[in-house]
């Protein structure tokens, strides 16, 4: 099962009054949409998964264990809800995405030779700017 279809089931959402325009909607319609989900209730993940999770994500998670996320981008609370869930499940999946390792490489021979044309240039512009005795 993807994280997508499990967040569905199992996020639990909850709706208050936004702030910024939005006319006399925004005192009457809960549009801002709060989500949260338990880590270590998320039982599509492995223990190994969960913790890199907390580590990437410490900020965003609070004493109980939930990561939790508000949106109040838009006026319309279907649409916060389809935020809330695609920015919790790039939040996860990207916690888990492990980058890869570092290739020690050394610079061609052509690209110091490059670095090294370079530098001369560089020196011979700055050393034609000093003074010249007349």
């Amino acid at each position: 099962m993807a994280i997508v279809e499990w967040l569905k089931e199992n996020i639990e959402l909850s709706f208050s009054r936004s702030g910024g325009p939005g006319g006399q909607n925004v005192n009457k319609v809960n549009t801002k949409v709060t989500a949260r989900v338990h880590i270590e209730s998320m039982d599509i993940l492995s223990d190994a998964q969960k913790e890199m999770v907390k580590n990437k994500l410490n900020t965003r998670i609070n004493e109980e264990g939930e990561l939790v996320i508000s949106v109040s981008d838009t006026r319309s609370q279907l649409k916060n809800r389809e935020i809330a869930l695609i920015r919790m499940t790039s939040l996860i999946s990207g916690s888990l995405h492990v980058p890869k390792k570092r290739k020690k490489t050394r610079p061609s021979r052509a690209a110091r030779e490059k670095r090294l044309d370079n530098k001369r240039k560089i020196s011979e512009k700055k050393n034609r700017r000093s003074s010249v005795d007349y």
